[in-house]
C-alpha cells in the first residue's frame, strides 16, 4: 500500500506541474506549497526523503519538455528532409537564440542552487513572489504596449539575452520562469504570443539541464520504487501539459495575463495568512 499511495500522489504532483509549468503562476511554487501538505514518502529515513523531494520537484518538469519537443517538432527540427535550406537556416537561427537566452539563468542556477533549496525553498518566500510578480503582470498590462516583434522569427540576438536575463529571477521559488519570461518579453517589445512560444523553447535547455544536475546531486538511494514514482509523475506531467499548451496559446490570442496575476495576488494573500496563524504545515522538514 505504501508505493501505490506514493505513486497516486506522484500523479497529482505530474498534474500540478503539467498544468503550472507553462502557465505564468510558478509550478515550484505550487509544488512547494503542496509538499507542505502531501509530502512524498518514498523512504524511511526523512534525510532521504527530502534529498528525494530536492530532485523530484525539478526531474518531473522532464515530463514538460518532451511536450514542447512534441508540440513544436516541426518547427524546432532543422533535419525535416521536406524543408528548404531557408527553412532549415531559420530554424538554425532559433535554436542560436534558444542558447543566448539560456546563458545567463544556466550560469546563475549552477551558483546558486544549493543556496535556493537551502534558504528560499519556503512557502513564504513563495507567496511573496506570487504576489509581487501578480502586481506587476497587472500593472504591464495597464500600460500601453508597442509591439516590436510578433512573432519568435522576429527576436534578435540582443532581445534573446535581454528575456534570458529576466529568466534569472525564475530562480526564486514562486517567480515563475514561464512568467518572468513572459514579463521580460513583453517589456521587451514581443507580442503576447511569441513571448509565450519562445519561453516554451527556453524551457526545454534550462530544464534539462536543471535535471541532470540535480540528478548527479542526488544524494538518497536509487531504488525501484523512487524510480516508479519518479517516471509516473513525468509521464503525468506530459500527458496534462500536451493540452495545457494548447488551451494556453489559444488563450493568448483573445486575452491578457491579468487573470494571472490576480490569481497570484489571491493565492499568495492565503498563504501568508496561513502561515502567519500557523496553519501551514511543515511538510519533511518536521
Amino acid at each position: 500500500m505504501g508505493i501505490i499511495l506514493e505513486i497516486l500522489k506522484s500523479i497529482v504532483y505530474g498534474v500540478i506541474q503539467g498544468i503550472t509549468e507553462w502557465l505564468p503562476i510558478s509550478s515550484t511554487g505550487h509544488m512547494i506549497l503542496v509538499n507542505t501538505w502531501l509530502p512524498l514518502r518514498v523512504f524511511e529515513s526523512t534525510a532521504d526523503n527530502i534529498a528525494f523531494w530536492e530532485m523530484y520537484k525539478v526531474v518531473i518538469q522532464f515530463g514538460s519538455i518532451l511536450a514542447v519537443a512534441v508540440q513544436y517538432f516541426r518547427r524546432l527540427n532543422p533535419f525535416n528532409p521536406n524543408l528548404k535550406e531557408s527553412g532549415k537556416r531559420r530554424i538554425w537561427r532559433l535554436w542560436i537564440l534558444i542558447i543566448i537566452a539560456t546563458i545567463p539563468a544556466g550560469i546563475a542556477g549552477v551558483l546558486l542552487d544549493d543556496i535556493i533549496d537551502e534558504h528560499l525553498s519556503t512557502p513564504i518566500v513563495v507567496a511573496i513572489a506570487l504576489i509581487v510578480y501578480g502586481i506587476l503582470f497587472i500593472v504591464i498590462e495597464n500600460r500601453e504596449k508597442e509591439i516590436e516583434v510578433e512573432t519568435v522569427n522576429g527576436i534578435t540576438p540582443k532581445k534573446a539575452l535581454g528575456i534570458g536575463a529576466f529568466q534569472m529571477l525564475a530562480l526564486i521559488p514562486g517567480t515563475s520562469r514561464s512568467g518572468s519570461t513572459i514579463l521580460g518579453s513583453t517589456l521587451l517589445g514581443l507580442s503576447r504570443t511569441a513571448a509565450a512560444e519562445f519561453s516554451f523553447f527556453m524551457a526545454m535547455p534550462v530544464m534539462l539541464g536543471a535535471s541532470i544536475l540535480k540528478l548527479f546531486k542526488l544524494s538518497a538511494p536509487i531504488t525501484f520504487g523512487g524510480v516508479l514514482v519518479l517516471l509516473v509523475g513525468m509521464i503525468t506531467a506530459f500527458i496534462v501539459s500536451v493540452y495545457v499548451i494548447r488551451i494556453f496559446v489559444d488563450y493568448l490570442r483573445k486575452h491578457d495575463f491579468k487573470l494571472f496575476g490576480y490569481y497570484r495576488i489571491i493565492l499568495g494573500v492565503i498563504i501568508l495568512i496561513l502561515a502567519l496563524v500557523h496553519l501551514l504545515p511543515a511538510g519533511l522538514t518536521a
